[in-house]
């Protein structure tokens, strides 16, 4: 889908290109939430997995955030694990639980009978979706899609659910690096062509989100996980900009930029600097999404200093270290993106 000349001229694009903006440009990761009145409504209809796989939903909530906070860009409302599914794995959200596999995959023989299915067939949700929202999206308001990164879905994947040390993972992946390999292999192929998929749909950017990868060390990191998503941004990048985030990255944000994004997303355990100091031409972060609950002149306050430490440099785009928690204060997020346009104005 060809992209218009204002989308092109978004705020957020230009940052992603590291050009010069009339104010630094501001999305949120999980802007759609159950922080949110709006979306606890929407939510109050259906299971998690049934907001997800039904467009009209997913849309709604996906624009109803971009238009109460005014942020520069929309994200599709969507999750990391529902790519996992057509693979074979039993995916289930229990309340107050998190996501949880039932089938998880522990060894040679269960990866080497995960399935491999085009998206476009097996997602089709997510394009009807992708549709509906860039239909009620200003002209100018980018739209972001994503996927898990590898080593985070087969986190998942192994582990069966949330992990704190990560030992099934990394008894497959250092007890069997052949096997893990081809663990690598398909998801990345899958993410691939899902990424692939979604910019056909219509998205204008992508974002790939390590959030478990922070648990390996740095040689464990370029060892076991670097080329796949090499291969990944390789096979997306030069179609629509590709921001690469994880948590928990200080100690190899230098192996990540060698991966190609074209915007390193860092949390708030590192100076944001450090993207620019790395040679990154876009950097996005990376205030503390918990300071989001303290009173409204501190939460400015750490805005501020988001904005000291980019320093005025091209290619900023701000955005939270992390997700916007459950139970934050709505209107402190509504004035931050405010405050983050004004002070930022050029």
């Amino acid at each position: 889908m060809a992209m218009t000349e204002a989308l092109q001229n978004s705020r957020f694009l230009k940052a992603c290109r590291g050009e010069a903006v009339d104010c630094t440009p501001v999305w949120l990761m999980r802007q759609a939430g159950r922080y949110m009145q709006e979306y606890r409504d929407v939510r109050a209809t259906t299971t998690f997995l049934g907001l997800c796989k039904t467009p009209e939903l997913a849309a709604k909530v996906t624009l109803d955030a971009q238009r109460i906070l005014g942020v520069d860009a929309a994200i599709l409302f969507a999750d990391l694990l529902p790519i996992l599914e057509p693979m074979g794995l039993d995916l289930d959200y229990p309340e107050g639980v998190g996501p949880t596999i039932g089938n998880p995959v522990r060894t040679a023989a269960d990866i080497d009978a995960l399935k491999e299915e085009d998206p476009r067939q097996s997602m089709p949700f997510v394009g009807e979706a992708i549709k509906l929202v860039r239909e009620g999206l200003p002209a100018d308001v980018p739209l972001i899609g994503f996927a898990g990164a590898p080593f985070t879905l087969a986190a998942y994947a192994i582990e069966g659910g949330a992990s704190r040390n990560y030992i099934h993972a990394k008894t497959l992946m250092f007890g069997d690096p052949g096997a893990w390999a081809v663990l690598m292999e398909k998801l990345s192929g899958q993410v691939i062509e899902y990424l692939r998929a979604q910019i056909e749909w219509g998205v204008n950017a992508v974002q790939l989100f390590d959030s478990w990868v922070g648990c390996l060390s740095p040689v464990d990191y370029r060892t076991y996980v670097l080329p796949h998503v090499k291969r990944i941004i390789g096979a997306v990048g030069g179609k629509v900009p590709v921001i690469y985030f994880g948590t928990g990255t200080a100690t190899f944000l230098d192996a990540m930029m060698e991966a190609g994004p074209d915007v390193i997303g860092i949390d708030w355990h590192t100076p944001l600097q450090r993207g620019w100091e790395l040679g990154a031409k876009a950097v996005q972060g990376n205030m503390d999404p918990v300071s989001l609950f303290a009173p409204r002149d501190v939460v400015l306050g750490k805005a501020q200093d988001v904005l000291d430490a980019a320093a005025g440099h091209d290619g900023h785009i701000f955005n939270l270290g992390h997700g916007i928690l459950p139970k934050t204060p709505v209107d402190n997020v509504r004035a931050l993106v405010d405050y983050v346009h004004e002070k930022s104005a050029r």
